[in-house]
């Protein structure tokens, strides 16, 4: 089987394919045949050798994310057989066999089950960015822990960057809980795909007053607050409902106003899918595995996710176009269905 591996850490001039040996399915695993190998800012990370520490040494197989078809399963797996359509999440977490690869072997809690009727590239597109939008969503300590229809119902989320994947998920699996969902961006071309996510307000912050707007859209605030960007959080502080809560899921220094926050008993959680705990993730699991079932994820440019595709040879331009963060969810296609 044909298999994308880097030796070494470094750009994206580093990937190359070479020829491996098909693996075997042992107890307890699924070997999947990839169809669609999903790139994320993590996955670039990881190949540049700035990623998530995990322990890891190369040569390495990247990519986290991706959907395919069972091919075969080890002794003692329940719950799936070859030919079943499935995503998979964290394949290169604490392991050097990511999806960039023919074929990948997974224990059976990383591969998820999917309608045959959904497209590869909404199976693709979940893992990290809908498990950590999920994990936003949900980390409050009022609750809920896990998403479902009416979940968030009455409440009302902002959504910071509502045109890159993780802004995307969060808007579409808060509106499947019946939030009322708030957005910024930063340009027209970004606020028609938020708008297309489903959110119910788009401001644009480079032309609009953020705290202004969101204060004429709601009463109280945002009783969530999905940020990416650390700079945002005095202003965040300042909209947030009373009680609230501010989930941030990127890096960086931050300074905490910190009488401000406890004016408002406001809570701050940091985000890291990776490493939640593992009650944490199988909900969230499980709470995607039924929006992507239901129709309520979507991709492509009418759902506020546009895909790029690229072929397997072309993986270093794959890993390149995120880097330069590039507006959609990056693919590379590995096998025809």
């Amino acid at each position: 089987m044909r298999a994308v591996v880097f030796t070494e850490p470094g750009p994206a001039s580093v990937l190359e394919i070479v020829d491996r040996d098909l693996p075997p399915a042992g107890p307890g695993e699924v070997r999947v045949r990839i169809v669609l190998s999903a790139v994320n800012p993590t996955d670039t990370g990881t190949r540049s050798g700035r990623g998530v520490p995990d322990g890891i040494a190369p040569p390495r197989v990247p990519n986290q994310d991706g959907a395919g078809v069972v091919d075969a399963v080890g002794d003692g797996v329940t719950g799936l057989e070859p030919g079943d359509h499935v995503w998979v999440w964290d394949a290169a977490y604490g392991r050097a066999d990511g999806t960039a690869q023919e074929y990948v072997v997974l224990p059976r809690r990383q591969v998820v089950q999917m309608n045959k009727e959904v497209p590869f590239a909404v199976g693709a597109a979940v893992g990290i960015p809908a498990l950590t939008a999920h994990r936003c969503l949900t980390v409050a300590a009022d609750g809920p822990s896990r998403l479902a229809p009416d979940a968030l119902e009455g409440r009302t989320v902002l959504v910071a960057g509502g045109a890159g994947a993780v802004g995307n998920a969060a808007i579409q699996l808060a509106k499947w809980a019946g939030a009322t969902v708030l957005t910024t961006v930063s340009s027209k071309e970004k606020a028609d795909l938020a708008t297309a996510a489903g959110a119910d307000a788009v401001i644009n912050y480079r032309h609009e007053d953020v705290v202004a707007r969101v204060r004429e859209l709601s009463k109280t605030g945002p009783q969530i607050i999905v940020e990416v960007d650390v700079d945002n959080l005095r202003q965040d502080l300042t909209l947030v409902a009373p009680g609230g809560n501010i989930a941030i899921y990127v890096g960086g220094e931050v300074s905490i106003p910190a009488f401000q926050a406890a004016f408002k008993n406001v809570s701050l959680d940091f985000v890291l899918t990776y490493t939640t705990a593992d009650e944490e993730k199988d909900g969230a699991v499980a709470a995607v595995a039924e929006a992507v079932d239901s129709g309520a994820f979507r991709v492509g440019e009418e759902a506020g996710l546009p895909i790029l595709r690229f072929p397997l040879e072309r993986v270093a331009a794959a890993h390149e176009a995120v880097e330069r963060n590039v507006v959609g969810k990056v693919v590379i296609e590995v096998q025809q269905p």
